[in-house]
């Protein structure tokens, strides 16, 4: 997904001056709020004094499930710090409180609570080293070293990372080494897309061959992650004969690049080349996110073209109606939408950097808080992780298929009403008849689940829904033995919460279960194909040129 990158073009910083405007007028929701707060911090001193004498008091005010920040014994055995959380969750709940009596819009509110809780976030005790008795512990504990290598790293990320703290040691992965390892060749090229093919890891492979189609934000790799990670791997030791699609990362000159051409050099294009190698009659296609929302744009087309390439569809945290986008709404409505145009119209892209600061912000504590403490204050090196080193290695956007997308998606949500046109054809989401399998995942910021479930009642063939533990990419990197689940049911009512309400949960990994899906429709059993044929030679071993660049 794709949003802009200036907080301030979304107009935060205005909306929370609305909210203070709102309250000048509403004198008695601020003197409430204030009332509340006064009391709560009342009750706190008094369990802070309880439990400097050894009493035990329950605290005024709870973290919300999955805050991880105050995770330090400390916080609650040491009277001063647990006085200290809990006042700062007095002055979140009282700011929450302050925001939602202002009597603004919707749309208003909702970017005011968000801009007051990033700015609450960034004011949190444990991004301050006197205040974080984890990192005093440690400064302890190395006589000080934790605190001048921290004070390092601070001077480093100032002056090479925009300011911002690293999320990942990025020198612990390389790609076609330790990530998008899984044996392929580069089958196609053109200004666009590299097509790779990847070698056959089993002496018979089914009929029907599998497309994947990544989202181009990023690169293709989060599909064929690391060894034992990778979905691509799975899927070609489930006795599939798979290929990829590997997007060009594109420049000033790409300016002009449509969604039509992603459409037509991008996976039709894919479609016939795979056609072509393998003499396969029906292509099954696997999309991730925008990925996965140009492969139904693409089954449909087809279908509407009279073509009949595309086999089983399986979507992976995608959003095809977007009435309700969830957080990312807030930067995408449409007088957002016209500044970020005019932007883009300037260099011609939009920069990937810019992209991933606008995500990172959606889930501060996580992908920023969280490693100013440990990377500032406790000094220590960040982690090794493929999802963080594929997430930092970002493309661009050209600007016209970029601004095509926000509003035609965002904005005025054409595809999930019919009014989409690409490549001459107005998209029908109900013309796929196809099977589709879905999979979303519960703490998904970007694809919430419910939208994702959306698509259930859009497409016209059988669907087997999914959701699946884990985030937007934690949910798709699922392979076999970690300790996630998923749920999922035979019916598909209307109501995404009345399935959950009937669905049932599986531990383990939804890949397995795809795999099973995947194979009872994918042909019968035959010799693997060659690799590359006369007219789409192999040009070079994977993972290609495009995602070096």
């Amino acid at each position: 997904m794709m949003v802009t990158p200036d907080s301030d073009m979304a107009q935060f910083g205005k909306s929370l001056e609305s909210a203070a405007m709102g309250l000048t007028v509403r004198p008695g929701r601020v003197i409430t709020a204030s009332t509340r707060f006064v009391f709560g911090l009342a009750r706190v001193c008094t369990a802070s004094v309880a439990r400097g004498v050894g009493l035990t008091r329950a605290p005024t005010f709870e973290l919300e499930s999955g805050d991880r920040r105050f995770t330090d014994p400390a916080w609650s055995d040491n009277p001063a710090f647990f006085a200290l959380r809990q006042h700062y969750l007095a002055v979140s709940q009282f700011a929450e409180e302050l925001v939602t009596g202002a009597g603004l819009s919707p749309m208003t509110e909702r970017k005011a609570a968000l801009a007051a809780s990033f700015i609450l976030d960034a004011l949190s005790p444990t991004n301050f080293l006197l205040t974080n008795p984890a990192a005093l512990k440690r400064a302890f504990e190395t006589g000080g070293s934790s605190v001048l290598k921290g004070a390092r790293t601070l001077l480093e990320d100032l002056l090479h990372n925009g300011g911002r703290p690293k999320q990942v040691d990025g020198k612990a992965f390389t790609v076609g080494k330790n990530l998008a390892t899984t044996p392929c060749k580069v089958v196609y090229r053109n200004d666009l897309i590299e097509v790779l093919q990847y070698e056959p890891q089993t002496d018979q492979v089914r009929e029907a061959p599998l497309l994947c189609s990544p989202p181009w934000i990023n690169k293709y790799y989060i599909m064929d992650l690391a060894p034992g990670r990778s979905f691509i791997e799975w899927a070609v030791k489930q006795q599939r004969t798979v290929f990829a699609i590997s997007y060009r990362n594109p420049g000033p000159e790409k300016l002009d690049v449509t969604m039509d051409d992603y459409l037509i050099d991008g996976t039709q294009t894919a479609l016939h080349v795979v056609a072509d190698i393998t003499g396969a009659d029906t292509i099954d296609i696997a999309g991730l996110c925008l990925g996965g929302a140009l492969a139904a744009i693409t089954t449909a087309h087809e279908t509407q073209s009279g073509g009949s390439r595309v086999g089983a569809v399986t979507l992976l945290n995608t959003m095809l109606d977007y009435s309700e986008p969830g957080v990312l709404g807030l930067f995408t409505e449409a007088a957002t939408v016209d500044k970020l145009e005019k932007q883009m119209a300037k260099h011609g892209y939009l920069d990937g950097a810019s992209m991933a600061a606008t995500f990172d912000a959606l889930r501060p504590n996580d992908l920023i808080f969280n490693y100013v403490a440990s990377n500032w204050l406790m000094g220590l090196d960040p982690p090794a992780f493929d999802i963080l080193a594929w997430n930092s290695d970002n493309t661009r956007m050209p600007a016209a298929m970029h601004a095509f997308y926000l509003r035609n998606f965002y904005v005025e949500n054409r595809l999930a009403t019919g009014g989409l046109t690409i490549a001459g054809e107005q998209i029908e989401l109900a013309t796929i008849k196809n099977k589709c399998y879905i999979v979303s995942a519960e703490n998904d910021h970007i694809v919430p689940w419910r939208s994702a479930y959306a698509t259930t009642q859009l497409v016209s063939g059988p669907v087997r829904f999914i959701l699946s533990s884990g985030g937007h990419i934690a949910g798709i990197v699922n392979p076999p033995g970690h300790k996630g689940w998923y749920l999922s049911a035979d019916d598909l009512p209307p109501e995404a919460d009345d399935w959950r309400e009937s669905a049932s949960k599986r531990a383990g990994s939804w890949w397995e279960d795809w795999a099973q899906w995947s194979s009872a429709t994918a042909g019968d059993l035959i010799g693997p194909p060659s690799m590359g044929s006369a007219s789409y030679p192999i040009l070079g071993p994977g993972p290609g040129e495009y995602v070096m660049a």
